[in-house]
C-alpha cells in the first residue's frame, strides 16, 4: 500500500519534469517520495522553489551526490587487483612450461648421446649442460612457487575486501541493521526454508508513530536518532536466527522464522513496550523531547504464497493498527473484529 504510494508520486514527478524514465532518476524520485534521505528532499525542495525545471543533468548530479555508493568503486578496484594477480600468475606458469619444454629437449638431446659412446670430456659437458638446466629448471619452479604463494595471500585478502563490501552493501547506512534488499534475499530464504521444512514462519512490519510531525518540530537530526534507536531496540529484542531490516523511510521490518503467530505477536509486544520506554534526550542540551511509540502488524506464512501477498497482509495489519489508535499490535486473526472501525485519516503517521 505505502510503497505503492511512493511508486505513484516518484512517476508523477517524472511525468511532470523533464527527466527521462530512466532507472537512477526513478529510483531518486522514489527515495524522495519516502522521505528517508532529509538532504535529498531538501535540495530538490529548493530546486522547486526556484522554479528551476528539473533536467536529467541535474538528476542526474543528485543521483551521484546522495544515492551513488562507493561499492561499484570499490568492486572495481577488487576487479582490477584480481585481475593483475592472476595475470601475474598467468605470466609465471607460461615462463615455467617454457622452462619445461626447453628442459624436456635437453633431456631428450642428452638421452641420444647416451646412446652413442661418448668419451670422458665430452661426458663432462652432457652432465655440465643438464645440471645448469636442472638449475635454471628449479630457479623457474622456485620463482613459480613464489607468485603462487604471493597469489594465494592475496586473494584471501582479496575475498575479505568482497565480504566487507557485500556486507556493507546489505546494511542500511544510518541504522546499521538489513536494508531493503537485505530483507526481500533474507525473506525469500526463510519462505523457501519455511516451505522444505514445513516450520511456520512469521513477519513483523513496525511503523514509527507520528513520525514526520516529530521529524518536522525537532529536525532530521533527531529524526535521525529516533530511526537508530527504534532499529536498536527491533534488533536487540528478536533472535539471532531472525532478521531486522529498515523496510523504508520509517518503517522497519522483521522476518521470523520458526516463530507461530501467537509467539510473533508476544515478540512484537516486547518490542513495542520497549520502545515507548525510551525517552529521547536533545544532545546539544539534554532536553527532554518526550517518548516515541510504534504500532506493528503481523501476519503469518500461508504454504505456497509469495512473498508480496505476505507482506501485503502484513501491511495490512499494520495499516489497521494506525486505525485502531497507534500504539498497539494488530495480527492478522485481529482483522476482522476491527473491519467495521471507520477509516480516519493517518497521513501523519
Amino acid at each position: 500500500m505505502r510503497a505503492l504510494g511512493y511508486a505513484n508520486a516518484a512517476f508523477d514527478l517524472l511525468k511532470r519534469s523533464a527527466i527521462p524514465p530512466y532507472p537512477q532518476f526513478y529510483e531518486l524520485l522514489y527515495t524522495y517520495a519516502t522521505g528517508v534521505n532529509p538532504s535529498l528532499n531538501n535540495r530538490i525542495n529548493a530546486v522547486f522553489r526556484s522554479g528551476t525545471s528539473p533536467s536529467s543533468d541535474l538528476a542526474e548530479a543528485l543521483y551521484n551526490e546522495f544515492l551513488r555508493s562507493d561499492m561499484t568503486e570499490r568492486m572495481s578496484s577488487v576487479s582490477e587487483r584480481m585481475h593483475a594477480r592472476i595475470e601475474s600468475v598467468h605470466e609465471a606458469i607460461d615462463a615455467a612450461m617454457t622452462t619445461a619444454n626447453a628442459y624436456s629437449g635437453s633431456l631428450q638431446s642428452a638421452t641420444g648421446d647416451l646412446e652413442r659412446d661418448l668419451g670422458g670430456d665430452a661426458m663432462k659437458d652432457l652432465a655440465a649442460r643438464l645440471l645448469s638446466e636442472t638449475r635454471r629448471m628449479q630457479d623457474t619452479n622456485r620463482e613459480l612457487e613464489r607468485k603462487l604463494e604471493a597469489s594465494r595471500d592475496d586473494i584471501s585478502a582479496l575475498q575479505r575486501d568482497l565480504d566487507d563490501v557485500r556486507r556493507e552493501s546489505m546494511l542500511d547506512p544510518l541504522t546499521k541493521i538489513a536494508n531493503r534488499k537485505s530483507f526481500d534475499e533474507g525473506l525469500a530464504h526463510a519462505i523457501a526454508e519455511s516451505e522444505k521444512s514445513g516450520a511456520p514462519l512469521c513477519l513483523m512490519l513496525v511503523d514509527i508513530d507520528h513520525f514526520k510531525t516529530f521529524n518536522d518540530t525537532f529536525g532530521h537530526q533527531t529524526g535521525d536518532q529516533v530511526l537508530r534507536l527504534v532499529a536498536m531496540t527491533l534488533k536487540s529484542n528478536i533472535k539471532n536466527r531472525d532478521l531486522a531490516a529498515r523496510y523504508g523511510g520509517e518503517e522497519f521490518a522483521a522476518i521470523l522464522p520458526s516463530t507461530d503467530l501467537q509467539g510473533a505477536i508476544i515478540v512484537a509486544e516486547n518490542i513495542r513496550k520497549a520502545i515507548q520506554t525510551k525517552e529521547l534526550l536533545k544532545r546539544s542540551t539534554n532536553e527532554k523531547l518526550g517518548r516515541i511509540t510504534a504500532s506493528f502488524g503481523v501476519a503469518e506464512f500461508n504454504p505456497s504464497e509469495s512473498a508480496s501477498t505476505l507482506i501485503e497482509r502484513a501491511d495490512q495489519c499494520l495499516y489497521a493498527a494506525k486505525h485502531a489508535g497507534r500504539n498497539r499490535v494488530i495480527s492478522e486473526d485481529e482483522l476482522v473484529e476491527i473491519a467495521e472501525i471507520p477509516t480516519k485519516d493517518v497521513s501523519a503517521a
